[in-house]
């Protein structure tokens, strides 16, 4: 019982901007800088392409049910709780598949990328993909998340998890900075399934509180009660990008209709001069 008691979380101000329209660089780079906590940005690539990534996620022969406690359907590599030759292995193992997810297709994912990549070059500023020597990661990874109780994803921070990566991993030093959670949504559900973000992020002590020091996930609702929180009600061809150091969950979404699907990316600085992005 000890382990589970805290003093109550600080809250921490939430800076929000949601618009509809085209995907503003300027606007990345203002959440990578920690200066914008959540960006959301309706109709930022078309439904047409939506729905033709999602045909190719349900026909994927790369599709598999994660195994690591969180429950989930995914095409792709996470590097959470695993080491980086581990990971690296995944990411190269599983590309074939993340690139039949966009087969014949305009990729958005790849899209933001390169013209993220571009404007940071202008400013002397290289951003990559992560690698090792045994290889790099993927561009994104496609993520349905199936949690049956109060949370399809429950609350969880993203950065002990990258904290707690290991020397082996490049990406362990975005830790210092802003640990950016980029997602594409080619299909929501009718109801349900927002993404919320409470005005909260956890210290180290905090996490050693919840006893989620090493991996961020999952936070009690009774850890987050009195905390408020910002929910993003998303549509399909939305995408989203957060301060994933903030704790950020995924509502009960209707259990009939379309699937809740998302591509998913992480960024951040691990050097001024450097940008890393992975999975």
């Amino acid at each position: 019982m000890t382990a589970q008691v805290s003093k109550a979380p600080a809250i921490s101000p939430l800076a929000i901007r949601e618009r509809t329209g085209s995907i503003s660089i300027a606007e990345i780079i203002s959440v990578l800088k920690g200066d914008i906590t959540g960006l959301h940005i309706r109709q930022a690539f078309s439904i047409e392409v939506a729905e033709e990534i999602t045909a190719n996620f349900i026909r994927n022969p790369g599709l598999k049910e994660r195994k690591d406690g969180v429950p989930g359907q995914y095409i792709g590599a996470s590097h959470y709780r695993k080491d980086a030759a581990t990971y690296i292995a995944e990411s190269e193992k599983a590309r074939p598949f993340v690139e039949a997810v966009f087969s014949n297709l305009v990729d958005p994912v790849r899209g933001l990328f390169d013209a993220l990549k571009r404007e940071l070059h202008n400013q002397g500023i290289e951003m990559r993909l992560a690698r090792s020597e045994h290889g790099y990661a993927n561009v994104c990874r496609a993520l349905c998340w199936s949690g049956t109780g109060l949370y399809a994803l429950e609350p969880h921070d993203d950065v002990a998890q990258v904290l707690c990566a290991g020397k082996d991993y490049e990406i362990a030093a975005v830790a210092n900075h802003t640990v950016v959670a980029l997602n594409f949504y080619p299909s929501m559900p009718k109801e349900g399934g927002n993404l919320r973000i409470w005005s909260h992020k956890p210290t180290v002590t905090d996490r050693k509180s919840q006893g989620v020091e090493a991996t961020g996930y999952p936070y009690s609702t009774a850890y987050l009660e009195a905390v408020p929180f910002h929910d993003f009600q998303l549509k399909a061809g939305d995408i989203a990008l957060i301060d994933g150091g903030f704790i950020h969950g995924v509502t009960r979404q209707s259990g009939t209709g379309k699937h809740r699907l998302l591509l998913n990316s992480f960024l951040g600085f691990a050097r001024p001069d450097l940008v890393l992005w992975w999975t």
